[in-house]
């Protein structure tokens, strides 16, 4: 697999192009309010930095925020690295689900395509990120899912993806990685409360998972 080849941007401009690849990849509406949230910044400053990119003909502004051609190749180049260094983090290095995805955020800025492609062969052209986001420009074929909060009672399961968005959720990937509920593990749903709060059975623990994470993980039914 060839190594993408960008122009070099300002890191930052690299993080929004991430940010609104991500936000959309997810289905959260990409408008400034969600980035600023995502980036943990003013709205103002987010104002500010759209206007900037617009100029530099990475994004388009309307109703929503899109990435134009060349802002979508950056976003995939900057996501392609971090899942990958994401990969090598825990894959190889052993660190946590949380401290590997913090650390890709700074990889992710100065991989080079040289560093990219090492990695790529090392992992053996891995398709996801730990989590089970899709490594952009990988072979990825994406599986039939739903979420975990659409199955019955007694309806097993195979994890398949932990979307970015919790990613972001302070404290949930140590929950999640901890009570395995990871990309391949099995298991079943055992009940559904009023508040939506769902519970599992995963190698032999119950683990009570919030309506907010159930919306969101999505399994393989069966």
């Amino acid at each position: 697999m060839a190594a993408y080849t960008t122009p070099e941007y300002h890191p930052a401009f690299e993080e929004y192009c991430e940010t609104i690849y991500e936000l959309a990849e997810d289905d959260v509406a990409v408008i400034q309010a969600r980035i600023a949230d995502r980036l943990g910044v003013s709205r103002p400053a987010v104002s500010e930095m759209i206007r900037r990119m617009a100029g530099e003909g990475l994004v388009d502004v309307g109703r929503r925020i899109t990435l134009t051609s060349d802002g979508l190749e950056l976003a995939e180049a900057v996501v392609r690295r971090h899942r990958l260094a994401e990969r090598f983090l825990t894959d190889v290095l052993s660190l946590s689900w949380a401290d590997a995805h913090t650390e890709a955020g700074k990889w992710e800025h100065v991989i080079s395509p040289t560093v990219e492609a090492a990695l790529t062969r090392v992992l053996g052209d891995p398709t996801t990120c730990p989590h089970g986001n899709p490594i952009p420009g990988s072979s990825y074929e994406e599986p039939d899912t739903v979420t975990l909060a659409d199955l019955d009672i007694g309806q097993r399961f195979t994890v398949s993806r932990i979307p970015e968005e919790l990613e972001f959720t302070e404290g949930l990937l140590d929950f999640l990685e901890a009570s395995h509920v990871v990309p391949g593990r099995s298991g079943v749903l055992t009940t559904s409360s009023p508040d939506g709060t769902t519970t599992v059975e995963i190698d032999g623990g119950h683990v009570g998972v919030g309506a907010f994470a159930a919306e969101r993980i999505l399994v393989t039914p069966g």
